[in-house]
C-alpha cells in the first residue's frame, strides 16, 4: 500500500507519496499563492495519477493543514511531531534540525527529549521574508542567491522586521554598495535572526540538518548558516528532499488514515464549493454616511495658520523632521503661521532630500526674508546638523510636545505614527510622564501602510480614503507585515476588494 503525506504550508503546498520501504513514488512542491483549495486538488490529484490500488493511507500537516483535514476527512498532524517521525526514520543521527519555511522558522533539539524552539509573532527571517527582500534587488530567492555567490562584504541589516530591512537595504544601494554583498548579507540576517531570536543562546552541536524550502533551494544561505555556527563537513546533514520533509513525516505518521481513493477525489472535486471564509470581516468603519461626515467635521475644526511666503519680510524659522523613510519640512513665521512646507520619502538619503528641500525654499524665499534659525530632529537629527551647519538639534519626543502643545494648549496624550515608529506619550501639569514606543516591528507605521498601498498601485492617501467606503472590512490581524501579507492574498482571493483591505489595515 501507498502512504500519501500533505504539507499544506503559508506559501506552499508539499505532497510526498511513499511506498513501504520509505521510498518515493511522486513528490511535489508547489507555491499556492494564498489559493490553498486550487493547489491542494492539483498537487493531489497528481499524486493520486501514480496510485493504482483502490485506498491507500494519508495525513496532512502543515499552517494550513487543520482545515485540509476538515475538507477531505483524512488525519491532522502537527507539523512538529511530522518532522520529528521523518528525522527518526530517514537521519535518526540528527542532533539538531534547522528548518525554515514560508513564515515561521523552527530549530529542534532532538536529544534528550524533542524541545523545540519556532517564531511566534513576527516572520522576519523566513521564506516570505526573503521573497521581499529579493523583490527589493528587482529579482527573485533564485537570483538572490545567484548574486550571493560572487559577494566580498556582509553588511549588518535588521532581519526582526522586514520594514527595518527595507530602510538599512536602501541607503546601502543609494551609496553604490555592490548588489552581490546585499544580497549576502540579506542572507546572513536570516542566519542572525534564527540562531539569536530562535536558539537563544543555547548552543547548536552535533549533527545538524538543513530542512525546508528555503535551505533547500537557496545553496548561499545554507553556507551562511554552516560559516556562522563553524560546523564542519561531517557534521552538515542536507537531505535530498529536504523540502518535502514535513510531508513526508505525515506520511510516515502513526494516525495515518485509510482512506478509499474513489471518495478521496469526490472530496477533491467539491473543494471548490467550500465557501468558509478563513478571514473574518469587520464591522465598517462608519455606520453610516451622517457618522463619516461628522467624524470628517469634526477633525476639520483644527487647522494650523498658514501665510504667503512671496509677501513675507523678515525673520523665518525653519524645522526639519529627518525620518527613517520620510523629510519633513516647515517655514513659519514669527506669529506661526505656516509659509512653506514639505512631505516626502526620502528614498533611504535624507541628506540629499534636506538639500533639495533648502533649494526649494531659497528659490521662493523673496528678497528682505530670511531664515534666522533652524532646527532639525528625527533620525537624521546630526547628520543634518553636521552637514548644513543647522542651529539648534531637539529630540523628537520634545518637538512634538512642542507642537501639540502650541495647536491645543493643555495636551494631555499624543499619538504619532511615523515611517517605522510609533509613539504614545503621556503630559501631565506640561511635562511628558511617560512614552511608549515600537520596537522589535514597524507594522502600522507609515512605510507599512506605504507598501500595501503601492503594490496596489495607489498612494498612501488614497489607500486610506477608499478604506472610509468599506463595507465588510477584512481582519488582518496586527503584528507582522509578512504575516499580514498573506491575510491580504487570502482575502482577496475571498472576494475581498480594496476599500476592505484599506480599512482592514486601519483596524489593524
Amino acid at each position: 500500500m501507498l502512504h500519501i503525506g500533505l504539507d499544506v504550508g503559508s506559501t506552499t503546498v508539499k505532497i510526498a507519496v511513499i511506498n513501504d520501504k520509505n521510498e518515493f513514488v511522486y513528490k511535489n512542491y508547489q507555491r499556492h499563492y494564498s489559493d490553498i483549495k486550487k493547489t491542494l486538488a492539483e498537487v493531489l490529484l497528481g499524486g493520486l495519477e501514480k496510485v493504482d490500488d483502490t485506498e491507500i493511507t494519508a495525513s496532512v500537516t502543515g499552517s494550513g493543514g487543520i482545515n485540509a483535514a476538515k475538507w477531505l476527512d483524512i488525519p491532522f498532524i502537527q507539523e512538529v511531531e511530522a518532522g520529528a517521525v521523518a528525522i527518526e526514520a530517514l537521519i535518526p543521527e540528527t542532533d539538531v534540525a534547522i528548518e525554515l519555511g514560508g513564515e515561521d522558522a523552527k530549530i529542534t533539539y532532538l536529544r534528550g527529549g524533542i524541545e523545540q524552539r519556532m517564531n511566534g509573532s513576527c516572520a522576519g527571517g523566513t521564506g516570505a521574508f526573503i521573497d521581499q527582500m529579493a523583490a527589493l534587488l528587482n529579482t527573485d530567492i533564485t537570483g538572490l542567491n545567484e548574486l550571493a555567490k560572487d559577494y566580498e562584504t556582509i553588511y549588518p541589516i535588521a532581519s526582526r522586521c522586514g520594514v527595518f530591512a527595507k530602510s538599512d537595504i536602501q541607503p546601502l544601494l543609494n551609496d553604490g554598495a555592490k548588489k552581490s554583498d546585499v544580497a549576502a548579507s540579506i542572507f546572513q540576517s536570516v542566519v542572525n535572526q534564527t540562531i539569536s531570536g530562535l536558539a537563544c543562546g543555547k548552543p547548536i552541536r552535533g549533527k545538524v540538518t538543513f530542512l525546508g524550502g528555503p535551505l533547500f533551494y537557496l545553496s548561499e544561505l545554507r553556507k551562511r548558516f554552516i560559516e556562522t555556527l563553524n560546523l564542519a563537513p561531517e557534521d552538515v546533514i542536507f537531505p535530498p528532499d529536504a523540502n518535502l520533509f514535513v510531508a513526508t513525516g505525515a506520511a510516515l505518521a502513526d494516525n495515518r488514515k485509510t482512506v478509499n481513493i474513489a471518495a478521496l477525489k469526490e472530496k477533491i472535486a467539491s473543494l471548490g464549493s467550500v465557501t468558509v471564509h478563513e478571514v473574518e470581516r469587520l464591522a465598517p468603519l462608519f455606520e453610516s454616511e451622517e457618522e463619516k461626515q461628522a467624524f470628517l467635521d469634526r477633525h476639520s475644526k483644527n487647522v494650523i495658520p498658514t501665510a504667503d511666503l512671496a509677501q513675507h519680510k523678515g525673520k523665518c524659522y525653519l524645522g526639519i523632521d529627518a525620518g527613517s523613510t520620510t523629510t519633513k519640512a516647515c517655514l513659519i513665521n514669527e506669529n506661526a503661521e505656516i509659509l512653506y512646507s514639505f512631505y516626502n520619502n526620502n528614498l533611504g538619503d535624507p541628506l540629499k532630500s534636506v538639500i533639495g528641500i533648502l533649494k526649494e525654499i531659497y528659490s521662493l524665499m523673496p528678497e528682505g526674508a530670511y531664515i534666522a534659525k533652524a532646527t532639525a530632529t528625527g533620525y537624521g537629527e546630526h547628520l543634518i546638523k553636521a552637514a548644513l551647519g543647522v542651529d539648534y538639534g531637539e529630540i523628537e519626543t520634545m518637538a512634538h510636545y512642542k507642537a501639540a502643545e502650541k495647536i491645543l494648549p493643555g495636551v494631555e496624550f499624543i499619538l504619532d505614527i511615523g515611517g517605522q515608529d510609533m509613539k504614545c506619550m503621556r503630559v501631565k501639569n506640561g511635562e511628558i510622564e511617560s512614552i511608549l514606543l515600537n520596537e522589535a516591528c514597524s507594522s502600522g507605521c507609515g512605510s507599512f501602510i506605504e507598501n500595501f498601498a503601492a503594490a496596489l498601485g495607489m498612494t498612501s492617501r488614497e489607500f486610506a480614503q477608499i478604506g472610509l467606503e468599506a463595507e465588510h472590512p477584512v481582519d488582518l490581524g496586527s503584528r507582522c507585515t509578512v504575516f499580514m501579507n498573506s491575510r491580504v492574498e487570502q482575502a482577496q482571493k475571498e472576494g475581498a476588494s480594496v476599500a476592505d483591505i484599506s480599512a482592514g489595515l486601519s483596524y489593524s
